[in-house]
């Protein structure tokens, strides 16, 4: 199992190209003025098998450029994550870009963070840091590094992403999404990731 906070079938704003993006659930690094406070809970969002998983993914990745994974914290289910990279990677090629709260240092601790970055192209890593916001690039705090794993990407690629992305899905439901999200009313209806 998984624990997923959001999904996202289409993204221009997570990545290079069109994405696909998941949001895994469960975050206790608590950093202040965190962009997915909804998706820190560990007992929230919704468990998906791994099975399950790989089969919505496979069919949202279809005709896009890659798999953005954000959280929550991605690393704090890296068991299962990484299973599921390996198992998407495997069945068909696409690029990989993980986002972390922690640092490569931190994750060479981690057990199972190595399944995860042996599937990824791009890690983005390093705790938000409120006071030195940054939301240009994927980057959401000037502290945070970019770690290029493959050669598929440069940091050139991230220069001109959007910094944010409003969707309004099928059933009406407002989505707000990307490193810099711009901030609804109140009373919007959005789920912010």
């Amino acid at each position: 199992m998984i624990r997923i906070g959001g999904f996202l079938p289409a993204s221009r704003a997570n990545g290079p190209g069109l994405r696909t993006v998941l949001w895994t659930q469960g975050c206790s690094l608590d950093c202040p003025g965190c962009f997915n406070p909804g998706c820190q809970p560990a007992d929230g969002g919704v468990g998906w098998s791994l099975s399950e998983a790989k089969r919505l993914l496979l069919d949202a990745l279809r005709g896009k450029e890659g798999l953005t994974v954000s959280g929550g914290e991605p690393f704090q289910q890296a068991e299962g994550l990484g299973a599921l990279l390996a198992g998407l990677r495997y069945a068909r090629d696409f690029s990989v870009i993980v986002l972390t709260g922690y640092t490569m240092t931190e994750l060479r601790h981690i057990p199972y963070a190595s399944t995860v970055l042996a599937h990824a192209d791009v890690l983005i890593a390093g705790r938000y840091v409120a006071a030195r916001r940054r939301g240009h690039g994927l980057l959401g705090s000037a502290n945070k590094t970019m770690h290029f794993l493959t050669d598929r990407y440069t940091e050139a690629d991230f220069a001109n992403l959007p910094e944010a992305e409003i969707l309004v899905a099928s059933d009406g439901r407002v989505v707000v999404t990307g490193i810099n999200p711009p901030q609804l009313a109140p009373d919007a209806a959005a789920a912010t990731w």
